[in-house]
């Protein structure tokens, strides 16, 4: 049975940091692409952030550029997003994605809120 856990959510000040969890289980974790999406009340869901299966490439979108940092530890079967200097504008439920070929899982979401 394929599971995505998100974990590492909760309520931030703005410019303080929060790190986010991943961790996969029933699929070969080190043969997919692994993405964080958001999703904000009333936005359509977004790409965050993606790592290649070994790890070697990654990519941002702008918003979150210089701020955020995803990485993986395939001995783990985890991937991480490590968010610093943190916005009101990155309040959402965030996703996490694994992606080969035609296949995509997601997990169910963890609740990032960034509020004083």
């Amino acid at each position: 049975q394929v599971q995505l856990v998100e974990s590492g959510g909760g309520l931030v000040q703005p410019g303080g940091s929060l790190r986010l969890s991943c961790a996969a289980s029933g699929f070969t974790f080190s043969n997919y692409a692994m993405s964080w999406y958001r999703q904000a009340p009333g936005k359509e869901r977004e790409l965050v952030a993606t790592i290649t299966s070994a790890g070697r490439t990654t990519n941002y979108a702008d918003s979150v550029k210089g701020r955020f940092t995803i990485s993986r530890d395939n001995a783990k079967n985890t991937v991480y997003l490590q968010m610093n200097s943190l916005k009101p504008e990155d309040t959402a439920v965030y996703y996490c994605n694994a992606h080969r070929y035609y296949i995509d899982y997601w997990g169910q979401g963890t609740q990032v809120t960034v509020s004083s």
